[in-house]
């Protein structure tokens, strides 16, 4: 039940499906993730896509690779979208061609590609919903992947809410919602080391 490239491909689709629709809207007038507004949120999450990829082209061992993406500050929303959904997919490019016992430093654990495909999944999926929240959109992603990504990424909690839709799981394994008679997601980490080690 691998998480992969092409799992990311689709984490990455759906994010795009349903926010393009709201692109001719302002994102810094609506809310995105903590403090920051859609357009903020999806800067945040190009950023945080092209540095996992980097991580795997040079596999520090202790720290992240020293440098920071920015979107021009004049990028209209869907611009901004665009750098967002390049990272991911780049990040997926570069997961297809990592060697599958490639290691590289994270702050929860030293990650193989599959980790970082699945971070990245977890990272589009949840500040995608984020900025899809701030808009009044939806986003539907696919369950099978959630249910790859839950079980990569957060296998502590997944045998717990086996029952649970895996979208609604996974949102509530990141703290974006509750789920009834469980407890709440506060101070969440997931699992980038490979499950074996």
């Amino acid at each position: 039940m691998a998480v992969t490239a092409d799992d990311l491909h689709a984490a990455l689709d759906s994010v795009a499906t349903a926010l393009r629709p709201a692109t001719d809207r302002d994102w810094t007038a609506s809310k995105g993730t903590g403090e920051s507004d859609c357009w903020h949120t999806a800067e945040h999450l190009g950023d945080c896509l092209l540095s996992y990829a980097a991580q795997l082209v040079a596999q520090p061992t202790s720290r992240f690779v020293r440098f920071e993406a920015a979107a021009d500050k004049d990028a209209s929303p869907a611009e901004v979208l665009e750098f967002a959904i390049a990272g991911g997919m780049i990040l997926a490019a570069t997961v297809r061609s990592a060697a599958p016992d490639a290691l590289a430093y994270h702050p929860t654990g030293m990650s193989d590609p599959e980790g970082f495909a699945g971070m990245g999944c977890v990272e589009a999926l949840v500040h995608g919903e984020d900025i899809a929240r701030g808009l009044g959109l939806h986003l539907d992603p696919p369950p099978d992947v959630c249910a790859r990504v839950l079980a990569r990424m957060f296998p502590h909690s997944s045998a717990d809410i086996s029952g649970t839709d895996p979208w609604t799981a996974l949102l509530w394994a990141t703290d974006r919602i509750d789920l009834p008679g469980r407890e709440r997601q506060t101070g969440w980490r997931w699992h980038s080391a490979p499950l074996n080690a």
